[in-house]
């Protein structure tokens, strides 16, 4: 999967590791935004830190869908995330900890088909 497809589409499938890497890379424009906002009292999502936001939306979109398609749901499981504390903490084990299915699935092939 190329990097184009891999930040911008909503089809496929990603693995764990991919999930992991999609979080380090919006670190950085979460705390960039906190600090913009004035420190952790205030939500990341409070304007004006919500413009540093704006260019990690659709790629987190984009492969949070692809790891619940690798779990083997359907991608409108990602508004499980607007469930405060619950629902943030189900899709947090869901996809950054349980093994996606083993094999093809409805949505692709398994992204560690031929890796030991």
């Amino acid at each position: 999967m190329n990097w184009r497809q891999f930040l911008l589409s909503f089809t496929g499938r990603v693995g764990r590791k991919q999930y992991w890497l999609m979080v380090l890379l919006t670190l950085p424009f979460i705390i960039a935004a906190t600090l913009i906002n004035g420190g952790f009292e205030h939500y990341p999502t409070d304007s004006p830190g919500a413009l540093a936001l704006l260019p990690i939306v659709w790629p987190a979109f984009a492969v949070t869908i692809k790891r619940w398609h690798d779990r083997n749901k359907s991608g409108w499981w990602v508004l499980i995330n607007f469930i405060p504390v619950v629902g943030e903490l189900w899709a947090l084990i869901e996809n950054g900890f349980l093994k996606g299915t083993t094999g093809d699935n409805r949505f692709g092939p398994d992204p560690l088909a031929g890796k030991t």
